[in-house]
């Protein structure tokens, strides 16, 4: 019990910690579209990408797949630009456009942002012989960090939609544009990596 704790604790420092601050800001893009009211298909949504980060943070701290690490932290970037585009060209329609999309992207690009985990919880791990349970703990922390980062960020979208009249589109737009100047420029940062 007490390593389950260890590492649920260090699953959800992990996500909440602003040197990582790319996984934050593919939550955040991910759930920038919604309201509070749409609590649930932001669940469903963080739930898909918990489960695509699940299966490959798995894999690769059970040492099934290898994936060049310049790779992984080009396309972490990339996911979240994706992502903030489909935010700015789903149009301002009250219901965000190509749900079903969003979820089998969500879960996709977790498959990518789970490699990207793996590279900090083998560091942990060393030759530990209790990998499924701690990874398991692991896993449970990272997506309770992410239910915090949700749940904030609806709180703040309900704020300033509900409270301070903020049009939802304006928001949307907003949040996303910021965001995906940000990642583009991450992504062309760690552009050159990928030829080392």
């Amino acid at each position: 019990m007490q390593d389950f704790s260890l590492y649920f604790e260090l699953g959800w420092q992990h996500i909440l910690n602003w040197k990582g601050y790319d996984h934050i800001l593919f939550v955040i893009v991910l759930c920038g579209a919604y309201t509070l009211t749409d609590w649930k298909r932001v669940l469903l949504l963080v739930t898909a990408f918990t489960i695509g980060h699940s299966i490959t943070l798995a894999l690769s701290v059970l040492k099934v797949i290898t994936v060049k690490t310049n790779l992984i932290e080009f396309l972490i970037p990339v996911t979240i630009l994706v992502t903030a585009a489909s935010n700015i060209l789903g149009g301002k329609s009250s219901r965000p456009k190509g749900v079903q999309l969003k979820y089998i992207l969500a879960l996709f690009f977790g498959l990518i942002h789970g490699m990207g985990f793996s590279n900090y919880l083998n560091s942990l791990l060393g030759k530990s012989t209790n990998i499924v349970a701690e990874l398991f703990a692991f896993n449970i922390g990272l997506e309770f960090g992410q239910i915090i980062i949700v749940t904030g960020i609806l709180l703040i979208s309900f704020i300033l939609i509900n409270i301070f009249k903020v049009k939802k589109w304006n928001w949307n737009f907003f949040l996303s544009s910021a965001i995906f100047g940000i990642s583009f420029i991450m992504a062309a940062e760690r552009w050159p990596d990928l030829f080392r």
